[in-house]
């Protein structure tokens, strides 16, 4: 059995998937309840707004922009149905399909829940030159009746998903292509931090709405992969190598 720093790394896939879930899940919850959300958002906001929400690096690269690379990295999963990418040249057609509709399903679960929400944006705030008063998205208010005064549907971050979605990579390419999953995971998490920065100094969202986007694309994709492990080739493993959760070659076998 490896270990790694003396401790087993042997565990199913799902014990991992849900330990990421429940521990992510309790910190942003523990976020959520210190109202840290709108401290945040009044370091970049003013009574006259949100100096960064026009800016061209902002508005124009990182949301506009950001929209035609999610696109992008779509239309290669879509294109991978076919010919396999390079970083997972021997990937079971099954598995493929699997990462492709499991993407799509993150892409429009997002703005599904968005649709259910009266949390309104942070530039739609009074204090911002809106009308809003700030609401925490765990309030009765913030799913049914008035709202917060606002316009609503801004939670959780749209524009995050937009890179959150495609963490189905890391379920698709850890069973056997382990250094292509960690690369995956680590540019998912960046291009995701990266959207959210911009979208939260815009005025766009609060940190909370972009990390929930995070872990609801998280869940939803454990959810989904060992929804569908019957169906999946027994080639891609439902229980972790041991060094798989590690991302270089400092594990040693100990027998």
């Amino acid at each position: 059995m490896a270990r790694q720093g003396g401790v087993s790394l042997q565990r199913p896939w799902w014990v991992w998937d849900v330990l990421v879930a429940v521990v992510t899940g309790g910190l942003l919850l523990a976020w959520d309840a210190t109202g840290a959300d709108l401290v945040v958002v009044q370091w970049v906001g003013t009574a006259q707004g949100f100096a960064w929400r026009e800016h061209w690096l902002t508005a124009r690269l990182l949301h506009e922009g950001g929209r035609w690379l999610s696109l992008g990295v779509l239309a290669a999963l879509l294109v991978h149905l076919w010919r396999p990418l390079p970083l997972a040249p021997t990937m079971p057609r099954a598995l493929r399909v699997w990462w492709l509709l499991a993407t799509l399903v993150c892409l429009l679960l997002i703005p599904m829940v968005k649709s259910r929400s009266l949390i309104s944006c942070p530039w739609d705030l009074a204090q911002f030159g809106g009308a809003a008063r700030y609401l925490s998205h765990w309030t009765a208010q913030a799913w049914g009746g008035a709202g917060d005064g606002g316009s609503g549907r801004c939670f959780p971050s749209g524009h995050a998903s937009g890179a959150f979605s495609f963490i189905t990579g890391w379920f698709a390419l850890r069973g056997q292509f382990r250094r292509a999953a960690w690369c995956w995971l680590v540019g998912v998490a960046l291009l995701g931090l990266v959207f959210g920065v911009a979208q939260v100094a815009r005025g766009a969202h609060y940190p909370s709405h972009v990390a929930w986007t995070a872990w609801i694309c998280w869940a939803m994709s454990a959810q989904a992969w060992h929804a569908a492990r019957p169906w999946l080739p027994s080639d891609a493993p439902a229980d972790a190598p041991a060094d798989a959760l590690v991302p270089d070659t400092k594990a040693t076998a100990v027998h």
